[in-house]
């Protein structure tokens, strides 16, 4: 499928990246160096399962590059592309760049965390994370909506994850450090719950199967290449009683919210994505 055809008008994506930067200011946004007492970090107050979450979750977040270079390529600001599809490239830009810098705050916020904290040593640290940062990422669909369902799930639960840890740690430092992960997760989730509204009203039917696509083979990043990934995802998802598939909750709701009155095809979508969060 040609991706190009498939896009929404560039008015709809600029409109959701004007709120969204609207909503998140540069002079609302931290800093790893100042926000943070670093010298109180202390993980001899998490379990050893808490510790392994942090370094879980840090392994994750510093896939940024691998993550960011998708939208680059499968949305690119070059000559690849047509005019208008490099107009609707350029304003999504807008937003990837913001979200890629507070990706990017937050994974060395957490490597900050476990240096601090006593967790791991600077230098071993940054060769554990090149071992997995080394590892090719994509997201293999063909139709645009499909990035930002993909995104809107992943980012949500992200959100809950982090939420749900900092209500059972027992160091304040990194409480905080996860309160502002799960602040900046709940508002990337807003963009792309815009953005996946905007397909659902501008190509209807049309985005079900695409939207199908993503639910029925998800997969949280790195679970495909992270050498005893879903090992140590279900030892972390019991630290902080979590199931990745509560965020599909979310994506009905933007469904429900979106569309004033659903067709077959999206009455059906909706009890698939309703199976899946009960199968799992």
């Amino acid at each position: 499928m040609d991706i190009e055809s498939t896009l929404i008008p560039v008015e709809e994506v600029a409109e959701a990246v004007d709120g969204f930067l609207a909503a998140s200011p540069a002079a609302r946004a931290w800093d790893v160096e100042t926000a943070f007492d670093w010298s109180r970090a202390d993980a001899g107050r998490l379990t050893e399962g808490q510790r392994s979450a942090v370094q879980f979750v840090t392994l994750i977040e510093d896939h940024l590059p691998g993550y960011f270079e998708v939208y680059h390529r499968y949305f690119p600001v070059d000559d690849s592309v047509s005019r208008e599809a490099f107009v609707h490239n350029r304003e999504l830009y807008h937003f990837t760049v913001r979200w890629a810098l507070e990706e990017d705050t937050h994974a060395r916020a957490l490597t900050r965390y476990q240096e601090s904290a006593g967790i791991a040593e600077r230098s071993s640290l940054r060769t554990e994370l090149a071992i997995e940062g080394q590892k090719p990422f994509d997201l293999p669909y063909d139709h645009p909506v499909q990035f930002f369902a993909y995104a809107l799930v992943q980012e949500k639960a992200t959100q809950m994850y982090y939420q749900q840890l900092r209500d059972v740690v027992d160091d304040p430092v990194l409480a905080s450090v996860l309160a502002r992960l799960s602040r900046d997760e709940a508002r990337h989730f807003s963009f792309m719950a815009d953005v996946v509204g905007r397909y659902l009203r501008v190509h209807g039917d049309a985005t079900v199967e695409p939207i199908r696509d993503v639910i029925a083979n998800f997969r949280m990043p790195l679970a495909d290449t992270m050498r005893g990934y879903w090992r140590w995802a279900l030892k972390i998802a019991d630290v902080a009683s979590y199931d990745h598939t509560e965020a599909y909750e979310h994506l009905i709701k933007v469904i429900d919210r979106t569309v004033d009155t659903r067709t077959d095809r999206l009455d059906e979508l909706v009890r698939f994505i309703e199976e899946c969060h009960t199968l799992a």
